[in-house]
């Protein structure tokens, strides 16, 4: 399973936040900064615990204000 979290972060915070990040290597795929709502988004990739888990460490570090985590889902429109 996959998923994209959206990272809000304080003001002048971005760089020790991605950095952070990075470090979270168990199903982090990737980090970008980003324009837009977010400041910071994060490819994850494992099963829904493992993505659960990831998410609420997320809320662990200090400069993180928001998160907003868009899950993957297969949709069979019939075509």
């Amino acid at each position: 399973m996959r998923a994209l979290c959206m990272i809000m972060v304080k003001a002048g915070k971005v760089d020790s936040v991605v950095e952070a990040l990075r470090k979270k290597r168990k199903v982090v795929r990737q980090v970008m900064v980003v324009t837009g709502r977010a400041d910071v988004c994060v490819m994850l990739q494992g099963n829904l615990d493992a993505l659960n888990g990831m998410v609420i460490d997320f809320k662990k570090i200090a400069d993180i204000v928001a998160t907003e985590t868009l899950m993957e889902v297969e949709v069979n429109l019939g075509w």
